[in-house]
């Protein structure tokens, strides 16, 4: 005898990745918002500025906590139901951990060290002032190099994404919009490895995020339509009954 067993019970965890992604790339923009601006790449005027700002670790944290709200969005996305056996989706959950891993240095890097290295520079005698600035200086290379390979694996880890959207069911621009968004962070990487913190580089980083905005959006709303859920299922399993042997 065989039992029709509607699939209505599914787990939630499309519209749980959606949120988690929208929220975490919003609170990420309202964070830089708020950090120092200048020509980051004349270190004697930027130093100055870093070392004047009293909300920098705040602001470096924020970003962290939302850097950590989007990789739990990019896990929900990778563990959904029909993605888990997937090989894609399995090395999508290793990036994203990577990612997330390389994001912490970075802003240990970014948010703590930099920050203690410019304020002891601002503080220095005129003897001691050459030597400071080598310093802070030496932290921001290896910056450029924390924020290089982060870009990069964030970058693939977004193009993994767009990959386990084309085995599934949901609309395809969404995959066209994450990956574009993967080719925007993998450009930064290069551009900040290479040459640092660049106009060139900046107008990538509002490319991603106008991308990234795009195909969150997108799943947002199609994780909210009744059946939306299902979608995330590899395409001959999205929607309808499971025959279960009684």
């Amino acid at each position: 005898m065989t039992t029709v067993v509607a699939e209505a019970a599914r787990p939630r965890t499309l519209r749980s990745a959606a949120w988690l992604l929208l929220a975490g790339q919003l609170l990420y923009i309202a964070m830089t918002q708020f950090h120092a601006g200048g020509d980051a790449n004349d270190h004697h005027a930027i130093f100055a500025t870093y070392a004047q700002n009293a909300i920098w670790s705040a602001v470096h944290l924020g970003q962290f906590a939302a850097m950590a709200l989007l990789v739990a969005g990019l896990v929900a996305l990778f563990t959904a139901p029909g993605q888990q056996a997937r090989v894609v989706a399995r090395i999508g959950l290793a990036m994203a951990g990577v990612t997330l891993t390389l994001y912490a240095a970075l802003q240990a890097v970014d948010g703590v060290a930099l920050k203690q290295a410019v304020d002891a520079w601002s503080a220095a005698s005129v003897l001691e002032e050459p030597a400071r600035f080598a310093s802070a200086e030496a932290v921001r290379w290896l910056e450029w190099g924390m924020r290089s390979y982060e870009d990069f694996a964030f970058g693939l880890t977004l193009l993994l994404v767009a990959a386990t959207v084309f085995g599934s069911s949901l609309p395809r621009p969404i995959a066209w919009l994450a990956g574009l968004s993967g080719l925007a962070y993998l450009g930064q990487g290069w551009i900040a490895g290479t040459e640092g913190f660049t106009a060139a580089q900046s107008a990538l980083i509002v490319a991603g995020w106008v991308f990234s905005l795009a195909w969150m959006a997108w799943l947002a709303a199609v994780a909210a339509r009744p059946g939306g859920e299902s979608r995330v299922a590899e395409p001959g399993m999205a929607r309808g009954a499971v025959a279960v042997d009684a």
